[in-house]
C-alpha cells in the first residue's frame, strides 16, 4: 500500500513538471531575421574582374523562409529580386572604378498588409514589391504582394575594383584602298571591348591629322565619305552612314594629293584604342579631283586601241573643248571596295557616263547602279555586245527593254547601221570588225525608241541594236562602238550629239 502511494506522488511529480513545461513553452519567441551571404564565380580573384560579373548569394532563416533580396551599388537605391544570382554590366566612369555591392535577405514574417514603405535598421528599402496588375505604378486593392516580413540588418558586402580594358579595332576584310580614288571610298571596320561593346561610346575620324578628329556614335562600323560639293573651295566631305547622310562634315581632304585616313574607339571611360590607318605605310591614296561633268568606265577587258580610240574622238568634242576635261576611271584595273555602295556615290560625282566595253561588261554592277545614278539625274552612253548567257532581269534594271533576241552567230565587218526615221539627224555607221553571238533587242514601247538597227537579213527576229529612252537619260548601244567606225568621222559625230547636245555634257 504504501508502494503504490509512493508511485502516484511520483506520477504527480511528473504531470506536475510536465505542466510548468508547456506553461513555459507558450511564451511566443520573437522572430529572427534571416542571414546573408554572397560569392562571385571567377578564374582571376576580386582584384581584376572586368565590367560584367555575376554576383551570387543565399539566405538562411532560422525559422521561417526567405522570400526575396535586397542589394545595392554604392549609393543607388536598394532593389527587390526573388532570384539569387545577378549578371551586372557596371559603368566604368573612370579608368578604374571601385564598386561596392550590399545585398540582404528578406523573411516571411510580414504583417499581414501592403507596406508603402520598409524601413528597417534605420534602411529604407522602398515599398514591398507587388504586380502592377493595371500598369498604373501605384498598389491597388486586391494586387498580390510580397508581405515583407525582417530584413537582415548586416546586410553581405563586398568590394569590386573593376578594372576598365581599353578598346580594340581592326580594319574588316572589305575595306582596302585603291593606289587612286575620285574623292569617294568606304571604309568598315570590327570594334570590340572586353568590357562589352554597349561601352563603346565613339569612332572618332580624321583625314590626314589625327589631332583633328570628328566622333560618330559608338556603334557605327562602317562610312562612307564623299565630298560634298565640287564647285566650292571647301573640301569638306559628306559622310554617309547606312547610306544617309549625317550632319556632319570630315575635314582635311587633299585633292590632287596622298591622303590618309584614321580611325580609334573610345569606350566610356575616356580610353581610346590606337589609330589604325589606311593605306599602309607604304602605299600611298591618291585622291584625284574631277576635271569636268563626264566620265568614262573602261570596261573593256581586249587588248586592242579602244582606249586610245575614245580620247581621241572625246578630245574634239564641244569644239576641241573636251580635251582632257573628263576623267577615265578603269574598271578592270583594281577592286572597289564596298563596290555596291562606293560606285554609286562615286558615279554622282558626273553629270554622265561613257561606258564602254568589248563582250563582258560588268552587267552585276551596271545592274545594281545605274537605275539609281539616272533617277538622281545623270545621263549615260553604254555600248557593248552583251555576254551570253545573260539575265533579261538584270538588264531590265537598267535598260528599257521588254526583251532580247536569240544570238546572231556572226556579225560581219562592212554591215550598215541604219538610223530610223525619228533620228534622221544622227549619221549612219559601217562596222569594222566582227561580233559574235550579238543579240538585238526589244524596246519598251512607252519608254524608249530604236536609234539604229542592223540589216534585216541577217536575223528573223528584232533587228534593233540601238536605242534611247524617252527621258533622255539613256542611249544603249548593243556594239562597240570602237568597232563602228567604218565611215571614219561618224563616230565622233554621234558622240557630239549624244554626250554634248543631247546629254548637256559640254563646257
Amino acid at each position: 500500500m504504501k508502494k503504490r502511494f509512493t508511485y502516484l506522488l511520483t506520477l504527480l511529480a511528473i504531470v506536475s513538471f510536465i505542466s510548468c513545461d508547456e506553461s513555459v513553452s507558450d511564451v511566443k519567441i520573437p522572430n529572427q531575421a534571416p542571414e546573408t551571404s554572397l560569392f562571385l564565380y571567377t578564374d582571376t580573384g576580386i582584384s581584376q574582374q572586368p565590367s560584367k560579373i555575376e554576383v551570387n548569394w543565399w539566405g538562411d532563416d532560422p525559422d521561417g523562409i526567405v522570400v526575396g533580396f535586397y542589394y545595392k551599388w554604392n549609393g543607388n537605391e536598394w532593389k527587390f529580386t526573388t532570384e539569387n544570382k545577378i549578371a551586372f554590366a557596371l559603368q566604368i566612369g573612370a579608368s578604374d572604378t571601385l564598386y561596392g555591392f550590399k545585398v540582404a535577405s528578406a523573411d516571411n514574417d510580414g504583417n499581414g498588409k501592403y507596406d508603402t514603405e520598409i524601413v528597417q535598421n534605420g534602411i529604407s528599402f522602398g515599398s514591398e514589391p507587388f504586380a502592377d496588375g493595371n500598369n498604373n505604378g501605384v498598389f491597388d486593392e486586391g494586387e498580390d504582394f510580397i508581405d515583407i516580413g525582417l530584413v537582415d540588418p548586416t546586410p553581405a558586402e563586398q568590394d569590386f575594383p573593376i578594372k576598365n580594358s581599353r578598346p580594340t579595332i581592326e580594319w574588316n576584310q572589305l575595306t582596302s584602298l585603291p593606289l587612286k580614288s575620285f574623292p569617294v571610298m568606304t571604309f568598315g571596320w570590327n570594334a570590340d571591348d572586353l568590357d562589352g561593346i554597349e561601352s563603346i561610346q565613339k569612332i572618332n575620324v580624321a583625314l590626314n591629322d589625327s589631332a583633328n578628329i570628328i566622333s560618330l556614335d559608338g556603334a557605327t562600323r562602317n562610312i562612307t565619305i564623299r565630298i560634298a560639293d565640287l564647285s566650292s573651295s571647301s573640301t569638306d566631305m559628306d559622310i554617309l552612314v547606312n547610306g544617309n547622310v549625317i550632319d556632319q562634315k570630315l575635314s582635311g581632304l587633299k585633292l590632287d594629293a596622298d591622303n590618309r585616313i584614321y580611325v580609334q574607339v573610345e569606350d566610356i571611360s575616356g580610353a581610346k584604342s590606337k589609330f589604325i590607318t589606311l593605306p599602309d605605310e607604304d602605299r600611298n591614296w591618291f585622291v584625284i579631283k574631277p576635271k569636268g561633268k563626264l566620265l568614262v568606265l573602261d570596261d573593256n577587258t581586249k587588248a586592242d586601241n579602244s582606249a586610245e580610240f575614245y580620247a581621241t574622238n572625246l578630245n574634239l568634242l564641244d569644239n576641241g573643248n573636251l580635251n582632257g576635261n573628263y576623267d577615265v576611271w578603269d574598271l578592270n584595273e583594281e577592286e572597289i571596295p564596298y563596290r555596291s555602295i562606293t560606285f554609286i556615290e562615286t558615279i554622282k560625282l558626273f553629270g554622265g557616263l561613257l561606258w564602254y566595253s568589248d563582250t563582258q561588261p560588268d552587267i552585276e554592277l551596271a545592274s545594281s547602279s545605274l537605275k539609281k545614278y539616272t533617277d538622281d539625274g545623270g545621263k549615260v552612253l553604254f555600248t557593248s555586245v552583251l555576254p551570253h548567257p545573260v539575265d533579261l532581269r538584270q538588264l531590265q534594271d537598267f535598260l528599257p527593254i521588254d526583251d532580247v533576241s536569240s544570238p546572231i552567230k556572226v556579225l560581219g565587218t562592212n554591215k550598215v547601221l541604219s538610223v530610223s526615221s525619228d533620228f534622221s539627224d544622227y549619221p549612219e555607221l559601217l562596222t569594222t570588225g566582227s561580233s559574235i553571238k550579238v543579240k538585238t533587242f526589244y524596246p519598251q514601247s512607252a519608254a524608249a525608241k530604236a536609234v539604229y538597227t542592223i540589216p534585216d537579213d541577217i536575223t528573223d527576229e528584232s533587228d534593233v541594236i540601238s536605242f534611247k529612252s524617252n527621258d533622255g537619260k539613256v542611249f544603249f548601244f548593243g556594239l562597240p562602238l570602237h568597232e563602228c567606225d567604218g565611215n571614219e568621222g561618224n563616230v565622233k559625230v554621234l558622240l557630239e550629239k549624244i554626250l554634248i547636245e543631247d546629254f548637256g555634257l559640254g563646257l
